[in-house]
């Protein structure tokens, strides 16, 4: 394949979306749906990306730093316009330029593969069009083609008589074209029509126009195309999403016992015979190994997950959680930055921040690691099989040895060493009789109170 540059489009207001975040940065599955397109892009390897902005400006040009070039379309007048806008910045590029939209974020690296070596398959179309075919066509512009794919005219279904609105053929706006074809025919386009602006299709029909050949591609799923324009839209594009991963993850040999209830994020990695029961969501970040079992409501993000694990419960794994092989967090357990070694196990009702955790270490309901002192982070290391008792404060930064016991309800603020029983409690007072003579007292005010009245 040629070198190609991509243009994608995003200078749009987005007003439906009624947002202060720019359209395409609005995210499906943890990720914007701007970079789920430049991901499909960056997998055929494109020589050049140039994103066209407007609107908001500031963001997209700050989330693509590094990773794609930016022009400004201002004023904007239409879509042929706004390709028109990258010329400069693609000056000398003699590749071939593949158009797309930041709100079409689901185009597959295949169907666009597909679009740029039809450009030179024996037609050697001047453009070619990625067509698709609803169930309901609707309003959306129509492609006039015959059976081999050569289109003979492009159409907007405002123009388009009854025979022409009858086919199902439409056009989802991206296209493909020779960089040298692209800015020449655009250059030709006119703004003769009831908006005033210039039209990207124009080019097709401007190419036929010329006795040249133009041809489709006909995406076999129309949700590739689906555009995204407002929070309804948004959200079917999330659940589409969704359910296609968790088709993926149960074909791949994992159990989701409500596969309706599980959230995936886009980079959600999970192995073979994983168990996962309702209502658990994956945030970015998170690989789980063979055999993992992670119970109902738990959230996980940014978190490895080894063979043999199990999680939750009602579970929270922050990022830079790892659960080691056949390592244990229960109910009401949130692990950040923190390392549970092989068999280690914190069963219920218990935070562990910045914390490293040795093999087969219990630690007991109530347990927090202090590891932040209003400025700073510290660490906690807790040594190989040691004990930690139920309601225990280890204020980092400390060190409990190998074999090691904390006695339950210390607040430990000095290392334990290996082996040693670390109890930090105040002294118990008993006071004996105490208590029946305080209820034997209260018992009689209050009688005596109730007779008062």
């Amino acid at each position: 394949m040629t070198d190609f540059a991509a243009i994608i489009l995003a200078a749009g207001k987005g007003t439906r979306m009624k947002s202060d975040l720019h359209k395409v940065l609005h995210p499906i599955a943890g990720r914007a749906m701007l970079d789920h397109l430049m991901a499909s892009v960056d997998t055929l390897g494109a020589a050049r990306q140039v994103v066209v902005v407007g609107a908001g400006r500031d963001q997209i040009e700050a989330a693509v730093s590094g990773r794609a070039e930016t022009c400004l379309q201002e004023p904007q007048l239409g879509t042929g316009h706004a390709v028109q806008q990258a010329e400069a910045l693609l000056s000398g590029f003699d590749g071939d330029v593949l158009v797309l939209y930041g709100d079409v974020p689901f185009v597959r690296a295949g169907t666009m593969r597909a679009m740029l070596d039809r450009l030179h398959s024996d037609g050697a179309p001047a453009v070619v069009v990625l067509g698709f075919e609803p169930e309901d066509p609707l309003q959306y512009g129509r492609i006039i083609a015959d059976d081999d794919g050569q289109i003979i005219k492009m159409v907007e279904y405002k123009d388009a008589d009854e025979g022409e609105r009858a086919c199902h053929l439409c056009n989802s706006g991206l296209m493909a074209a020779s960089a040298k074809d692209m800015f020449a025919l655009l250059s030709r386009v006119q703004n003769d029509n009831a908006q005033g602006e210039y039209y990207l299709p124009d080019i097709v029909n401007i190419a036929i126009a010329d006795g040249r050949r133009c041809e489709v591609v006909i995406t076999d799923d129309p949700d590739e195309v689906a555009g995204i324009n407002s929070r309804s839209e948004l959200a079917g594009a999330e659940a589409r999403w969704q359910a296609a991963r968790r088709e993926q993850a149960m074909a791949d040999g994992a159990t989701l016992k409500a596969p309706e209830t599980v959230f995936f994020s886009y980079d959600t990695v999970l192995g073979r015979d994983v168990t996962v029961e309702p209502h658990v969501v994956f945030g970015p970040g998170v690989t789980v190994a063979d055999g993992v079992h992670i119970k109902a409501y738990s959230h996980l993000e940014g978190a490895s997950l080894a063979t043999g694990v199990q999680v939750g419960p009602f579970a929270r794994l922050r990022p830079g959680a790892v659960l080691e092989e056949g390592s244990f967090v229960g109910n009401f357990v949130e692990v950040k930055n923190a390392t549970l070694g092989p068999g280690a196990k914190a069963s219920h009702l218990t935070y562990l921040g910045d914390a490293t955790v040795g093999a087969n270490a219990n630690i007991g309901a109530g347990t927090i690691t202090c590891n932040y002192d209003g400025y700073f982070k510290y660490q906690t290391v807790i040594g190989e099989r040691a004990f930690i008792g139920s309601n225990s404060a280890l204020i980092a930064p400390v060190t409990i040895g190998a074999d090691a016991i904390v006695a339950a309800g210390s607040a430990v603020s000095r290392d334990v060493g290996a082996g040693d029983l670390r109890m930090v409690r105040g002294e118990q007072l008993v006071k004996q009789g105490w208590a029946d003579r305080f209820h034997d007292t209260m018992k009689k005010k209050k009688a005596a109170a109730k007779k008062g009245k």
